[in-house]
């Protein structure tokens, strides 16, 4: 591939403070200023998690104290621009699809762009968009107007979704290449925690903002536009990179000799999404993503019609149960819709340090293998009653889906090398796009055909489980077949020169041995401390809500 044929698609270079050139870090930087940057732009865009704190209130929007109903006769087109009756938490749950596809379609689009551009441009761009979306959001609750609210929150937002997650990650690759894993389990952790902290504080800022005569959310979403640029801003700007010739003191890479899943080359972008492992890795994730995020959209309703009464001491199944005894119920699937979020973040973190150790290849088969007896045991566990066997094995789970999520960054890395592993991961970033469609569908759709079969409430999920363990195997056989890259796609070194010009790499031009920080790594203390509360002290406070509500559970 021609370096000109690469550089006619190239848009033009940055200026001022957003150009690339202005981010090189430069000697005696501490590299661990640069996870809590990515961590405040996850902590923002992870409230796409928690968004069904808005649902219930918004499907009320008119009516206040109950919904107005729409006239059966109305159309669903006629739907989005009423102002006459109340929208269905059906319709408004859409909104969430919408985040998940344009998440992966945007970054997918632009991964490319980012890598030329630069993180601190591309997080700026994440941080305009998703607010305006939220504030654009705003404006269409304040409208009721249910399109406005998709092309505000779900168009506009999930564009800053995508960019703003695919942001941090080829920049702590590189910066931790001793711990690749890691670095992105910090960061990464981030989208899963910032549901923790946006739904509680969502919800209390609806009651304070709630009258007689507006249920408080265009108010919320509106402080959260405003709140949260600021946040995503900081981060932006707190970006760094090293220049290409950096690595950390004492680095040694492993060679791969040492190391046949993890290559020393490069491989392009436009090589390397053509390659039966960018396919096979395309697999994995998108299958370790549909199982988990359909337990996940689901776990509030299933460990109710699972368990039943039996979770307050009561012999009944979910139906017989009274409104009273129904709304106890509901405060303990809360409880375990919390404790997965918690499982969902610590995952990303453990298990994607772990791959730093194991291997990304055996962290996955770890996944799918564990995953796969959970599954198949999860009905056993129910029909036993051990609820908390069955809470804990759906925990490992959850951890296992954040893992992969983080865990697959380094993977890539290791793969195709880390000069464009953040455009090829916002190409493979697709695979959750489409998992964010199939795995709550199959879940919704099984469940309804067992429901209308007549099948017992408590028993409905149990073919859904099966199921989703023939995914995970699925992705275990994808993963098995993995092998290194072919060397005819490596990029020759003229051409790892042509595109670390046209990316703005400083020092690429005259770089031939590796420059190793020996000294001033711990720099910055004060600095460190101030960018570590920033983003750690809110997520304590989400951490402890969320046990407190899982305290019920036991």
């Amino acid at each position: 591939m021609s370096s000109t044929s690469i550089a006619g698609t190239l848009p033009p270079e940055g200026f001022g403070l957003l150009a690339k050139e202005r981010t090189v870090a430069g000697p005696g930087f501490n590299r661990w200023l640069v996870p809590p940057a990515a961590l405040a732009v996850h902590l923002c865009i992870g409230m796409a998690y928690g968004f069904s704190v808005f649902w219930l209130p918004l499907s009320r929007a008119l009516g206040i104290a109950k919904p107005i109903a729409c006239d059966k006769d109305m159309s669903w087109v006629s739907q989005l621009s009423t102002t006459s009756c109340d929208w269905t938490v059906a319709m408004l749950s859409i909104t969430f699809t919408i985040f998940i596809v344009i998440l992966g379609v945007s970054a997918a689009l632009w991964g490319g762009w980012l890598e030329r551009v630069g993180p601190r441009k591309a997080g700026v761009v994440a941080a305009l968009c998703w607010s305006g979306g939220l504030a654009l959001g705003a404006l269409g609750v304040y409208l009721h107007q249910m399109w406005v609210i998709w092309v505000g929150c779900g168009v506009l937002g999930g564009i800053g979704l995508g960019l703003g997650y695919i942001s941090p990650v080829s920049t702590l690759i590189k910066w931790f290449p001793d711990r690749r894993g890691m670095a992105t389990g910090m960061a990464i952790m981030g989208f899963g925690g910032g549901a923790m902290i946006g739904a509680p504080l969502a919800d209390k800022m609806m009651k304070a903002f709630a009258t007689a005569d507006s249920v408080g959310v265009w108010q919320t979403l509106f402080a959260f536009a405003v709140i949260y640029l600021v946040f995503m801003l900081g981060g932006a700007f707190g970006y760094r990179i090293p220049a290409s010739n950096w690595a950390p003191a004492g680095f040694v890479p492993k060679s791969e000799q040492a190391d046949a899943m993890r290559t020393a080359h490069q491989v392009h972008l436009d090589r390397a999404w053509k390659t039966p492992q960018f396919w096979l890795i395309w697999m994995v994730l998108c299958m370790n993503v549909s199982a988990g995020i359909g337990v996940l959209a689901m776990a509030s309703p299933m460990l109710q019609e699972v368990f039943g009464g039996r979770l307050i001491g009561v012999v009944t199944g979910f139906s017989e149960l009274n409104a009273t005894q129904k709304a106890q119920i509901a405060a303990i699937a809360a409880g375990f819709t919390g404790l997965l979020s918690l499982f969902n973040i610590v995952g990303r973190f453990f298990w994607a340090s772990l791959s730093d150790r194991i291997g990304r290849k055996a962290t996955y088969a770890t996944f799918f293998i564990l995953g796969i007896i959970l599954y198949a045991s999860a009905p056993s566990l129910a029909q036993a009653g051990m609820r908390g066997l069955f809470v804990l094995a759906f925990g490992v789970i959850l951890s296992m889906y954040g893992g992969g999520f983080a865990t697959i960054p380094a993977y890539l890395a290791d793969m195709f090398g880390t000069q464009m592993v953040g455009a090829i991961h916002g190409r493979l970033l697709t695979a959750w796009s489409t998992a964010g469609v199939i795995g709550p569908v199959l879940v919704n759709y099984i469940r309804q055909v067992q429901i209308d079969n007549g099948v017992p409430r408590a028993q409905v999920y149990d073919f859904t489980m099966y199921i989703l363990a023939g995914l995970l195997f699925v992705g275990l056989v994808c993963n098995l077949m993995i092998r290194p890259v072919n060397p005819k796609n490596y990029m020759t070194p003229e051409e790892l020169e042509a595109e670390r010009r046209l990316a703005h790499d400083k020092a690429a031009q005259n770089a031939t041995d590796t420059l190793v920080v020996t000294k001033d790594e711990s720099s910055g203390t004060l600095a460190l401390v101030l960018a570590w509360g920033v983003v750690l002290i809110p997520l304590a406070w989400g951490v402890m809500i969320t046990l407190s509500k899982a305290v019920v559970l036991f």
